[in-house]
């Protein structure tokens, strides 16, 4: 048997907002998560961010940040194995599992075991619930139910009967079993093994073997020490950075030993050895791949959680840390994805790796992707994001009064250039409050470049920005304009000053 411990809605709690505001957590553009105010007004977990805001006008839009979940989710972590189980597994931040065996002779059953891990974290400060079963997906299942479900021995398959096929988390499996009309777990384990193999391969298998209750994946605090990995510091490390730093590294390092052999792995457990010669240690699972990427996220986050914890004293030498391990636990064969041969593209995981280990090299913002969002301005429709952080919230599309056509500049600068527009008497060109110039612009000067003759220009476009905030109010109009050096120009003029933009190549 295997419990499960959760604390609802903690992507939400760690935002450390009060009960009555809505929150919802969000990324990739959608609901992770959700406060219980929030779903009393209409807002759901999936539900895209748009749709959420519709059905609470007030909703409190969060990024998610897992490195804060895990760093806030270490002493409750902390407070159960020192008063309920010794030996746990942290699936993710808000959700924990343990073999039951054990806990359940020491707390005199398994309901009496079930009640001192609610305790414990109600001590803490939060509210939890608690599942059990023979697997740990079902019992992952049972502890999400209302105020959670202790499934007896020998009844997990029926307690798993009713679920959706969705439950899985295999999509294209999934999609082809509800095409052929298998709609529940109890459906597909109703079907002839035989049947499933010669349909839906390997993976059929293994999921009718999951909804059959007999995926059974021990919990365990051991690791493998043929596939470990470590850096070691020549003099004890106090600073928490270089050790994220170097967590990054070894992650990818890791995977790579893993990927040479053939092998993923589920369960990952982070040891940290100390210079006072103490080891401070934390087993984390992932059901599915733990990617590299994924595995750095939470190595970090467990870094700064022990040093905010105080269990790494970063203003003492002589208690720095010597060593950081990571010894993966619960290897299977690798199923693998088919790469391409020949210059072809790069698969993900391939992608993935890469772009860790440059950051590793260079640092976290080293690595940059460019999201696309709202905005009038040219520079302020794309964000960089480094690799691997939760992506913003997109803004909406549209409409966007006064926002520039294509085509689009060739060069935006990161900071605008000083700019002078001057008309024929010399002196600077001014835009009213009815939007129209006070002259036609004759000569542009823009810091760094010589003057040039004007030859054209259209515009100007004017650009009126939180009007309803005092402070942050913003209003410029923006201009085009052709020289005689053969260059275009997006200016814009902002209480009374001219600056150059962009410039068209």
């Amino acid at each position: 048997m295997i419990l499960c411990c959760w604390v609802p809605d903690w992507p939400v709690l760690s935002v450390g907002r009060p009960a009555e505001v809505p929150v919802a957590v969000v990324a990739g553009g959608l609901v992770v998560a959700c406060s219980a105010s929030a779903r009393a007004r209409g807002v759901r977990r999936r539900m895209r961010v748009r749709v959420a805001q519709s059905r609470c006008s007030d909703l409190l839009l969060v990024d998610r940040d897992v490195e804060r979940e895990v760093r806030l989710f270490e002493p409750v972590v902390r407070r159960l194995e020192r008063d309920a189980v010794p030996q746990l597994e942290v699936l993710r931040p808000g959700l924990v599992a343990m073999g039951a065996r054990g806990p359940a002779r020491y707390w005199g059953g398994l309901p009496q075991a079930a009640e001192r891990l609610v305790q414990v974290v109600a001590e803490v400060g939060y509210p939890a619930q608690v599942g059990a079963a023979e697997t740990l997906f079902a019992a992952a299942l049972a502890v999400r139910r209302p105020s959670g479900v202790l499934v007896p021995a020998g009844a997990t398959a029926s307690f798993l009967s009713p679920f959706p096929v969705t439950v899985l988390g295999r999509g294209t499996l999934t999609d082809l079993l509800m095409q052929v009309g298998i709609a529940t777990l109890g459906d597909l384990a109703a079907l002839p093994a035989s049947r499933i193999q010669a349909r839906f391969g390997s993976q059929g298998v293994s999921a009718q073997c999951t909804a059959l209750g007999l995926e059974v994946r021990p919990i365990s605090a051991r690791g493998t020490e043929e596939h470990q990995v470590a850096v070691e510091f020549e003099e004890p490390e106090t600073r928490v950075d270089a050790l994220v730093f170097g967590a990054l590294g070894l992650a990818d390092r890791l995977h790579g030993q893993l990927e040479a052999s053939g092998l993923v792995c589920a369960r990952v457990e982070v040891r940290v050895d100390l210079a006072d010669q103490r080891s401070l240690t934390r087993l984390w699972r992932h059901e599915g791949r733990l990617s590299a990427l994924a595995l750095a996220e939470r190595v970090r986050g467990q870094v700064r959680a022990w040093a905010e914890g105080g269990d790494l004293d970063t203003a003492t030498p002589a208690a720095g840390v010597t060593a950081l391990v990571l010894r993966p636990a619960g290897l299977s064969a690798a199923i693998g994805t088919q790469t391409a041969l020949f210059g072809g593209q790069s698969s993900p995981v391939e992608l993935e790796r890469a772009a860790a280990r440059v950051q590793a090299l260079l640092g976290h913002h080293a690595v940059v992707r460019q999201q696309v969002g709202g905005g009038r301005g040219p520079g302020e429709r794309v964000t960089r994001i480094p690799f691997g952080d939760v992506p913003a919230r997109r803004l909406p599309e549209g409409p966007w009064p006064g926002r520039l056509p294509a085509p689009h500049p060739a060069t935006v600068f990161e900071t605008p250039l000083a700019a002078q527009l001057l008309d024929a008497a010399g002196r600077s060109v001014r835009v009213s409050g009815r939007v129209v110039l006070s002259a036609p612009p004759i000569r542009l000067g823009v810091q760094g470049f010589e003057g040039a003759v004007v030859t054209g220009w259209a515009g100007p476009w004017p650009v009126l920005e939180g009007w309803w905030d005092r402070d942050t109010t913003r209003r410029v109009a923006r201009v085009q304009v052709t020289t005689a050096a053969g260059r275009a120009w997006l200016v814009l003029v902002q209480d009374g000053r001219w600056w150059a933009e962009a410039h068209y190549g």
